[in-house]
């Protein structure tokens, strides 16, 4: 007999859906808190929108969350923030700098 563990997330009693992994199961929990509260905050905007477009336009934006953030902080969506050159393994960042002196 085989045991699995499984991680349900649950909303207002209804079953969301089902992870083998709980790091799996709290992201996609977070991503709902996330979608919420843009609900929220749409809900209470100028422009009306159905009770579908909101629950459509607040998981849009909370499950591309990672995409949407730079664009919030003024960056192109188009260009990638630059990244740092990665340190070869054992290497010594501190003897480097004093091997340059």
């Amino acid at each position: 007999m085989a045991v699995i563990i499984k991680y349900i997330v649950v909303r207002n009693g209804e079953e969301k859906m089902t992870f083998a992994t709980k790091r799996e199961a709290d992201a996609y929990d977070k991503m709902l808190d996330i979608a919420d509260n843009l609900f929220e905050f749409l809900e209470t905007s100028k422009i009306k929108f159905s009770e579908n477009q909101l629950e459509d336009i607040s998981l849009l934006l909370a499950e591309n969350r990672d995409k949407l953030i730079p664009i919030l902080r003024g960056m192109n969506p188009g260009t990638k923030a630059a990244k740092k050159p990665e340190q070869k393994e054992g290497e010594n960042p501190q003897k480097k700098a004093k091997a340059k002196k």
